[in-house]
């Protein structure tokens, strides 16, 4: 993870010392905020590779700081993991639902949190095949993380565009809600197969024409998903 620079927001002090000491002994380049205000400060002018972002926060809070940065085209991209005290599941959906990547709930194991975030860090800095896939009105640009409906770009949150990726690379064939978990999140996430579902449905409501009766990304009721697109006529 050498030279990747880090954000991370927490109003305990103690947390932030933790976390920052363990990310740096991974040689990250780690930046600290306390407040949200702050931290939406940092983004802008550090453009992290990745933020960890406390729920509760004094000011605004972290789901604010999750909204506005996924609303903000020059920044929209960067990877958010969510930290919270709070285990029900309701936090965790919701914070989904504003664009987070990942989410962690405190008391936290320090080996897991810096695995998650190695594994998001290996992942936007991978290089995928090929250059453009067409279909329809739709191209993607793997390399790039870039997707264009009619020629304008639609954001994606990183873990929307691994998705869509796997799913198209896997055309024609059923993906598993606990496989694309999986490979997407990169460790064990029991019991949790709501976080593909919640994504699907935001990948949906951006590429499809028709989000409540999907063309491209396919429900097998019970076991996960499929893309196909060969006969879709737009």
């Amino acid at each position: 993870m050498a030279e990747k620079k880090i954000l991370v927001v927490d109003d305990e002090e103690h947390i932030l010392e933790l976390i920052k000491f363990n990310l740096e002994k991974e040689g990250c380049n780690v930046i600290t905020s306390n407040t949200g205000d702050l931290a939406l400060k940092c983004v802008k002018e550090n453009h992290p590779d990745l933020i960890l972002l406390d729920l509760m926060l004094p000011g605004i809070d972290g789901l604010e700081v999750c909204r506005i940065i996924r609303k903000d085209p020059s920044i929209c991209e960067i990877p958010i993991i969510m930290i919270t005290a709070k285990g029900e599941e309701i936090d965790k959906i919701l914070g989904l639902e504003l664009g987070a990547d990942d989410y962690i709930t405190k008391p936290f194991s320090v080996r897991e949190l810096v695995a998650r975030v190695k594994a998001i860090l290996r992942r936007t800095g991978s290089k995928k095949d090929s250059s453009d896939f067409k279909f329809d009105n739709i191209t993607i640009n793997f390399d790039k993380h870039e997707v264009k409906i009619d020629g304008q770009r639609i954001e994606l949150t990183l873990k929307e565009f691994e998705l869509l990726e796997i799913l198209i690379k896997n055309e024609g064939k059923v993906v598993t809600r606990e496989v694309l978990l999986d490979k997407i999140w990169g460790y064990e996430y029991v019991g949790e197969t709501r976080t593909v579902d919640v994504h699907i449905r935001h990948l949906r409501q951006k590429i499809e024409k028709d989000d409540k009766n999907p063309k491209y990304i396919q429900t097998i009721r019970g076991i996960g998903y499929r893309f196909n697109y060969e006969k879709n006529e737009i």
